[in-house]
């Protein structure tokens, strides 16, 4: 239904600058309604058996493979991806975690421990917590909302989806998508609207059992406190250094490296925002890089196919990349190459892929999410030295490193703060099905997304006795 209150807001796109829609704007009564839809249809959905939920998340997966083209285009427009290079593998891997969720339902089983009691039996299940509320960025707008409703949905709560403002229009196509698979009306309530509104208004509801959040640490932080008391999966920043020792193969550092620092624009919370190479490499890695990004970094038109890097999102993330990038060069940082917006674009978000050399241990760069296309280099002396770095922020996302020594690795990944090191991977390498989030007492977050472990953080367990029956 429409907003109660009728007001619409422009969606320009970030790779034309032209109006590509008008946006819903849910207040707080739009917020409060679709928790209510969401709370009438719990029931119904939760005691459906997990084969028939199975059932109609296959079917969303379908609507979605039938509307592929279009998801991929809007995605896009509205978001600033490269049609060939990120859009359809993105819309690809949003398939994949509805078929994913249909099946990891069908695992989610339970356990019969014993009783002290004679005679009983004693049953341990996960049921669904309710109406799970989801607040989700712009950076991927499609598979960051798919990891947590899939399994929210398949373990049979109902949801409340806020998405990002500056994706809206690409996240409405996607609903479509699942309203195409006739889920149950109210299953999966759609708010757009502005986040201090719509999303402190379900992430505080009583009606709300569980918030799930993807994002920045500082709004992720204010929405935890907003949600005090319920059940709460966060995703949030990081900084996740990538690691180059000495021993490493530099060609495969410097692929890792274009992977994690200019995937998405740099607009991913697993990027390589900090590139740490041990000083005795960073003379020929430095020049490999430069060379590679001239070389394979293309930043264009994302409907070219020869395109493998769009513009920036918005305006906010452009001026905070220049900022970042002011402040290294201010404080004695060498541009080695990009550092702009380019020119001659339709718009002022097509920024240049960046490398910055000798950055200061203490610029803005180094120690704040980025989240544009920028390499960060840093020269440590150590893996000692990696590890002190590593862990001087306050962020537990991910982190990367290259080197021959599987020593080396092993070290490095039992030393740090990070739940998930890659070793000769980019920080950008993950698989869906695994376990994802922030580690213990950082910055990034709780809870894990990734096949089953989103099922289990939107899930409780019920233990019933049974005894005294004949």
């Amino acid at each position: 239904q429409p907003p109660r209150a009728g007001r619409h807001e422009p969606a320009t796109s970030p790779v034309t600058g032209e109006l590509i829609g008008q946006v819903a704007q849910g207040d707080r009564t739009d917020a409060a309604a679709a928790v209510q839809a969401a709370t009438g249809a719990r029931g119904a959905w939760a005691s459906a058996t997990p084969f028939e939920r199975a059932s109609v998340l296959r079917r969303v997966a379908d609507a979605c493979q039938r509307r592929r083209d279009e998801l991929a285009r809007a995605l896009t427009l509205d978001q600033g991806k490269p049609l060939h290079a990120e859009a359809y593998p993105e819309v690809d891997d949003l398939i994949g975690y509805w078929r994913d969720a249909a099946e990891d339902v069908l695992r989610l089983d339970g356990a019969i421990p014993p009783s002290r009691l004679p005679g009983a039996r004693v049953l341990i299940e996960r049921r669904p917590l309710g109406v799970v509320a989801v607040i989700t960025p712009w950076n991927w707008p499609y598979t960051m909302p798919a990891q947590v409703i899939a399994p929210a949905l398949a373990a049979g709560n109902t949801v409340v989806w806020a998405p990002a403002p500056s994706t809206s229009v690409c996240s409405a196509v996607l609903v479509d998508a699942i309203a195409d698979a006739d889920l149950p009306p109210g299953t999966v309530a759609f708010l757009p609207g502005r986040g201090p509104v719509v999303g402190d208004e379900i992430a505080g509801h009583p009606g709300v059992a569980a918030v799930a959040f993807v994002g920045s640490t500082q709004t992720g932080l204010s929405v935890a406190r907003r949600a005090a008391g319920k059940a709460q999966l966060l995703e949030m920043g990081n900084n996740g250094p990538l690691v180059v020792m000495d021993d490493a193969d530099l060609h495969r550092a410097v692929a890792g490296t274009i992977a994690g620092a200019y995937l998405c624009s740099g607009q991913s919370c697993t990027a390589a925002e900090r590139i740490l190479v041990h000083e005795r490499v960073h003379d020929a890695f430095v020049e490999a890089l430069a060379a590679a990004v001239g070389k394979e970094v293309v930043l264009g038109d994302p409907f070219d196919p020869r395109t493998t890097m769009g513009p920036l999102n918005n305006a906010d993330v452009a001026a905070k990349t220049a900022r970042h990038v002011a402040d290294a060069l201010a404080r004695g940082a060498d541009l080695i190459t990009g550092g702009a917006p380019e020119p001659g674009r339709p718009t002022a978000l097509y920024w240049q892929p960046t490398v910055l050399d000798n950055v200061p241990r203490d610029a803005v760069v180094a120690r704040e999410e980025t989240f544009g296309p920028v390499a960060p280099v840093i020269a440590v002396a150590s893996l000692q030295d990696a590890i002190t770095l590593t862990d001087d922020l306050p962020y537990g996302l991910m982190a990367s490193i290259y080197t021959a020594d599987a020593g080396t690795g092993l070290r490095y990944a039992d030393s740090v703060r990070a739940a998930w090191v890659n070793v000769n991977e980019s920080s950008n390498y993950w698989e869906t099905h695994l376990p994802f989030g922030g580690g213990g007492g950082s910055a990034s977050g709780v809870g894990r997304v990734g096949g089953r472990y989103a099922m289990e953080a939107l899930t409780q367990v019920r233990t019933v006795v049974l005894s005294g029956l004949a």
